[in-house]
């Protein structure tokens, strides 16, 4: 299989009790998918974990890597293969001591140029910019320009992570600009044909 050059990264709604792991299954056999981002909020550590734990046994099983949001201990006690944080979420730095260099570390940069380039140079796996569109997903105060994109993969070999309010009606102009990877949530688990039907709509488009 030809692995396209921008890449789906798939975010978890904030619910992800009752049928959510079948779900799961279901968007990831309709892959492929790079990464899938557990996100959940006001939740107690352990509970956090009971959760994880299956959808991780389906992200390996299709090795697809599982990512943690916000949370360095959940994702080193899970074992993960990455975090997620943000600008308040905690020290870049301080992850990597706590987590090694194995773990992967990626860094919410909004809209900033100068936030990026200190992630990159601090040794983040991968920056994020956004939210490109509105969205519902979560609240955003910041809305890069494309050209973001393209200046970032012009300068830096560290991939880019194009995120917010992202369809496959929207994507095109994101992935001709240089993301690395599309990260997308209500607009794969809202899909009233399914998440099936939604991560074939988008690798249609990568893959063309």
């Amino acid at each position: 299989m030809t692995i396209p050059s921008c890449q789906l990264y798939l975010i978890s709604p904030l619910d992800v009790g009752g049928d959510f792991p079948e779900r799961l299954q279901q968007a990831l056999e309709a892959g492929p998918v790079a990464a899938f981002q557990f996100r959940v909020k006001d939740v107690e550590q352990g509970e956090a974990e009971r959760l994880a734990e299956p959808l991780k046994e389906i992200c390996d099983a299709h090795d697809v890597a599982f990512i943690v949001n916000d949370d360095v201990d959940l994702a080193k006690r899970l074992a993960a293969d990455g975090v997620h944080l943000g600008q308040g979420d905690g020290d870049l730095k301080d992850a990597r001591v706590e987590l090694g260099d194995q773990m992967q570390i990626g860094i919410t940069c909004h809209d900033s140029r100068h936030l990026a380039m200190e992630a990159g140079e601090g040794g983040a796996n991968y920056v994020a910019f956004g939210a490109f569109f509105p969205t519902t997903t979560k609240e955003t105060r910041h809305r890069p320009e494309v050209d973001i994109l393209e200046w970032w993969s012009t300068i830096m070999e560290i991939p880019c992570v194009a995120i917010g309010g992202i369809t496959p009606d929207n994507c095109q102009p994101l992935v001709d600009a240089g993301a690395d990877f599309l990260a997308v949530s209500g607009s794969v688990w809202n899909d009233p044909e399914g998440p099936t039907y939604a991560v074939k709509r988008f690798n249609e488009i990568l893959a063309g």
